[in-house]
Order: structure tokens, then sequence, then C-alpha cells
């Protein structure tokens, strides 16, 4: 998690419209979903974190004044969220976010990229486990997006301070995931995306072989819509500009994995490998749930 080498995935921010919604959606789905954690400046999660240190991050705006004052303030973190809800609505997948150990760092290849979002942002939640036990966690983040831009974007994080907390019961989903593998977005021109991405990620000698970057620990793929649909079944528009739009998560047990979502009436389509379940509230991207021995 270097600033001078490929970044890896971190996590991924989905905005949702309600906390609620979303831990109730996620629950349905199998996932362990942790205690609300409160930003201060507006925003709220309730991350479900996974065994291969990864994690999603469904986001709700808590207290609008407080977001409209960080806005007015110049915090990237809540202006681009309030961008992706003005432009996609309260539900959806807005930002792949990725690590590293040197946030100032990449602000200045973004910068020197001509692809900086903003400003660096630095703040700090108070982190509780499944227990009841509480520590602070602190951040850095560096923003990057194409210049008018206002779907997707993505970030560098830095973990300043890592809560000294167990997360093994929140890591134990009953769906048996245990990790992400793959990241899919679409585009109308996939290859003007692939140069954001390559400063995204600090992979300058990417060629994007067949739209996929391989990171450290999970493959972010950039499709044209007819092939997202072609691979998923899924139909989607044709997005001006760069869209994040499903998850692949790796399971243990296919069949175990189906028996729970179809006892907790999920609609799902079952392909080879795959459970794919199509987005819902709560659930603002197509999340694909692979079996891999």
């Amino acid at each position: 998690m270097t600033s001078s080498g490929i970044h890896p995935l971190d996590h991924l921010v989905l905005p949702t419209q309600s906390l609620d919604a979303a831990r109730a959606r996620l629950n349905a789905l199998g996932f362990v979903v942790a205690p609300a954690g409160i930003h201060p400046f507006g925003t709220e999660n309730c991350c479900v974190f996974f065994a291969d240190g990864t994690y999603l991050e469904p986001l709700a705006i808590g207290d609008r004044q407080a977001a409209a004052r960080a806005c007015a303030e110049g915090n990237v973190f809540v202006a681009r969220d309030c961008l992706y809800r003005e432009s996609r609505g309260d539900e959806g997948f807005s930002a792949v976010v990725l690590g590293t150990d040197n946030a100032d760092g990449d602000h200045e290849r973004y910068v020197e990229a001509g692809l900086s979002a903003g400003d660096t942002l630095s703040f700090s939640r108070t982190f509780t486990d499944t227990a009841g036990k509480s520590d602070t966690a602190s951040f850095k983040l560096a923003f990057v997006a194409a210049y008018g831009q206002t779907d997707a974007f993505l970030f560098a994080c830095q973990r300043i301070n890592a809560p000294k907390v167990d997360r093994a019961a929140l890591q134990a989903h009953p769906n048996g995931v245990d990790g992400i593998v793959e990241v899919i977005a679409i585009s109308g021109a996939p290859a003007e995306q692939h140069r954001l991405i390559s400063v995204a990620v600090n992979d300058p000698s990417a060629d994007a072989q067949g739209g996929a970057f391989h990171l450290p620990n999970v493959v972010l793929t950039v499709l044209d819509a007819a092939s997202f649909t072609a691979r998923f079944g899924i139909p989607a528009g044709v997005p001006s500009e760069l869209r994040f739009a499903a998850v692949i998560f790796s399971i243990r047990d296919i069949g175990a994995a189906a028996s729970l979502l179809a006892a907790n009436a999920i609609q799902h389509d079952m392909s080879g490998n795959d459970i794919i379940v199509r987005p819902a509230s709560g659930q603002g991207a197509a999340f694909i749930f692979r079996e891999i021995q």
C-alpha cells in the first residue's frame, strides 16, 4: 500500500437514502453489517467488512445542514456524494477507494496529471465492533476524477490510525463471502477511462487488456454497456462517462448461498458458478456471488 506501487482496493462507496434500508437489504443478502459510523461532516455509514481486508461502505446523509456546510467549505468527499445524488439519485455505487500509505503523494500525482478532484481531506470517527468496544479510526483521502464527470470517482485512502477492535464477528458472513474479486464499471467509451484509472491506481504501464486493471487484490474491469449485459444478463444504459455497476464476491459454497437467498426471498439468477442479484434499494450495485475453489 505504498504511493510508489500499484494501489490495492480498500473499499467501495455505495450511496443509499437510508442506512436502515441498506442494513435490512444487506442482512437479507447474508451479510453481517457493522454498527453505524458517524462522520464529522454530515454523512454516516454502516460498513460490511471482509476477511481479505476490503469492505463495503453504504453511505447516507445523516445531517443535511452539516453536509451543506461541508460542501461550502470544500469537503470533496461530501461534495462528490451530493453531486452523485443529484445526478444519479440516492441509491447507487459512486466510488472505488484505493489503499495508500501516502495520500499527499497521491494528491501531487493527481494534480500533475490534471485529474485532481480537489484538496485532500483528513478526518477521524469512532468505530464500534459487535461487542460494543470502540476506538478511533483516522483517515487521509486524496481524490481523482475526470473533468466534468459527475457519476463515478476514485480516491486514495490512507489509514492514519487503524482501530484496535476485533472484526472477526463482523467478517463471518452467513452467505459465505470472504472477499471481493472483481469490480465492474461501464462506459460508453471504455478506452477513454483507461488513463483516469491508470493514474488513480498508480500503474502508468497499465494497458488494460480487455478493459481489466489488475490491482494487487482485485481486478477492476471497464466494459461497454452491451458487454456488461452479455456477461451478466442485466440491461444497462449507455453512460456518457464512467459508471460503477457491479461487485463480484468470492464465496465458498454456491448452493448454500443460493439457499440463503431463496429463504430470504431475494430474487436471483444462477449462471455457472455465479449467483447474480440485481440492484435494489439499499444495494446500489449488482452483486455477483462467485464460488471459488
